[in-house]
């Protein structure tokens, strides 16, 4: 089933339009244009975070594509009272997984790719905030030291940074798939970070966490 999109009633304003779960009950409901209008509000902007998550255009189309059938397809298993945003997101992150590990090949090149890159990005970000020496930011082991070291933060500050920095999701997009505020994901990653800087204060080779 391909995705085919249809702009929304443009008699109706963008400002009082429905909610993304009346939407979404329309939809449960067997309204289809509703469905439409639901992937034209957020095809942008979860396509941009699955192009980002998976490194490649032609696959994030294809879990674009798999997202919003499974969406449909689960409509009617939509709880009331939840939030359809983070559902949404959940739904596209699940789908990305599932699709790395049926091509597993491609998978293991780009996560050395990312990997290498967000090594980098953190260290560069804990280096800003003067929590290397040049000697050791010059050496192999500050890499090794971060790995460790983000493997001691507690399981929301990591999470939070992996979204962010190995994943390269924006602020409000790692807010909208953890289902918190954009403030909390900023406040996490200042956390993490400040934590990581305290770490290295330390020794670099000894990173400790209370």
């Amino acid at each position: 089933m391909a995705i085919s999109v249809r702009q929304p009633d443009p008699h109706l304003p963008a400002a009082a339009g429905p909610s993304d779960e009346d939407l979404l009950r329309r939809v449960a409901a067997g309204d289809e244009l509703a469905f439409a209008t639901l992937v034209h509000r957020h095809e942008r902007e979860v396509f941009g975070y699955l192009r980002r998550y998976l490194g490649d255009a032609q696959q994030a189309e294809d879990v674009f594509q798999a997202t919003f059938l499974r969406v449909h397809q689960k409509r009617s298993q939509f709880i009331e009272g939840r939030r359809f945003r983070p559902w949404l997101y959940a739904i596209a992150t699940h789908q990305a997984i599932d699709f790395q590990r049926r091509n597993r090949r491609h998978r293991m090149a780009s996560l050395d790719k990312r990997a290498a890159g967000s090594e980098a990005a953190l260290i560069d970000s804990v280096a800003d905030r003067q929590a290397f020496s040049d000697e050791a930011l010059e050496s192999a082991e500050a890499a090794t030291w971060v790995r460790s070291a983000v493997e001691r933060l507690p399981h929301k500050l990591r999470d939070t940074l992996d979204l962010v920095y190995r994943r390269g999701l924006k602020h409000r997009e790692a807010a909208a798939l953890l289902g918190i505020p954009v403030g909390t994901v900023k406040s996490r990653i200042a956390n993490a970070l400040g934590r990581l800087h305290r770490a290295s204060l330390r020794g670099c080779g000894r990173p400790a966490f209370r």
